[in-house]
């Protein structure tokens, strides 16, 4: 099935539940330009992480150092817990809202259960989900990013880019989230074989069957680093790990084969923020937590909470990619122009970029 095909069969899928909130939803928030002031410095800002930690290079880290970012500009004292895993999900929301927190930021789909039941149980606290719209309480504000438009680009990238002509992405959890990405990704490889008439493979993920390769959490560890081998064997030089820290095992396979393997990030920067595989990550998928969730407390903090979710798009470049870095030199000389053209065309609606699990504004 082409991929023309495939998305208008596509596009009669449910959308996880979410299309009832997704009516009204709101644009990328803007800060205010400062408008909350030492009068609000009794504000409580907090946060709980899902399993990653918030030192996972990824959306955990970013949700916090926005986070921290606001709480220093509001002039409040944030408090945080991280997760040592799922068990521990409602006890730690209990335990902050019994601490006086006026906002608690969860983040990752893991967290969406335990959110909708704190909020119910305390309504006069306000909540934010980052990569979550499955809640739609009135004090409940998702914070989500429509990564399927970026990661199409970087599957593109990586259909240029690869010398074995395939490509392949694994994931941590069979969340919409990350699925989202994997859909991406592989309808950007597709893209490039129509318009190049190449052959490009993704293995890792087939977009028809919406089944692939999990790890089961979000742990580095030897199952991630083992189903990064298994793509490997099967010949992908170009990789995207989705689900914080476990691209990190998958740059132990790629050291360990000894081969010309690249990596592509997911949520932040991954050259920026872990320099000590810098040397491996082609671009980045990117999603705009870090501003996001300082936006959002700030907002909450000048009493402008709102329920309405936050998009994150192309458009509002609530998502994007990184440069190429080291790579630069070595990615085909008109792919930067290439990209530029399809990036205008998602938005402008000539390129149509559709996933099940995709968030629209």
């Amino acid at each position: 099935m082409t991929t023309t095909a495939r998305k208008a069969v596509l596009s009669g899928i449910a959308l996880f539940g979410t299309a009832a909130i997704l009516a009204g939803c709101a644009s990328a928030p803007e800060a205010d330009g400062g408008s909350t002031d030492a009068a609000t410095s009794d504000f409580i800002p907090c946060m709980v992480s899902d399993a990653g930690g918030f030192d996972d290079k990824s959306f955990n880290q970013l949700g916090f150092e926005g986070l921290n970012e606001a709480a220093d500009a509001i002039g409040a004292t944030p408090k945080d817990v991280e997760s040592a895993d799922e068990t521990v999900y409602d006890a730690n929301l209990s335990n902050l809202a019994a601490e006086g927190c006026n906002l608690i930021v969860t983040v990752g789909f893991a967290l969406s259960e335990a959110t909708g039941t704190a909020a119910a149980a305390n309504p006069d606290i306000d909540y934010a989900t980052i990569d979550d719209a499955a809640n739609d309480a009135e004090n409940i504000r998702p914070i989500t990013f429509n990564t399927s438009e970026a990661a199409f680009l970087a599957g593109y990238a990586a259909a240029s880019f690869t010398k074995t002509g395939t490509v392949g992405t694994f994931g941590g959890m069979q969340f919409p989230t990350v699925t989202i990405f994997m859909d991406g990704f592989a309808d950007g490889v597709e893209y490039y074989n129509e318009q190049k008439g190449t052959d490009v493979k993704t293995v890792g993920w087939d977009v028809e069957s919406q089944t692939g390769t999990f790890t089961g959490g979000f742990e580095a560890g030897t199952v991630a680093k083992q189903s990064a081998q298994t793509l490997i064997e099967q010949g992908a030089d170009v990789i995207l790990p989705v689900g914080g820290p476990i691209y990190q095992s998958a740059a132990e396979a790629i050291r360990d084969s000894g081969d010309e393997i690249v990596l592509i990030g997911a949520d932040s920067d991954t050259y920026e923020t872990d320099s000590a595989n810098s040397d491996l990550f082609l671009t980045s998928v990117l999603k705009g937590i870090k501003q996001a969730t300082n936006d959002v407390v700030t907002q909450a903090a000048d009493g402008d909470f709102t329920n309405e979710p936050y998009v994150g798009t192309l458009e509002n470049d609530g998502v994007g990619i990184a440069p190429f870095h080291d790579y630069e030199d070595q990615v085909d000389s008109g792919l930067q122009d290439e990209l530029d053209t399809i990036k205008a065309g998602i938005i402008d609606g000539s390129i149509t970029v559709e996933s099940p699990s995709a968030l629209t504004e």
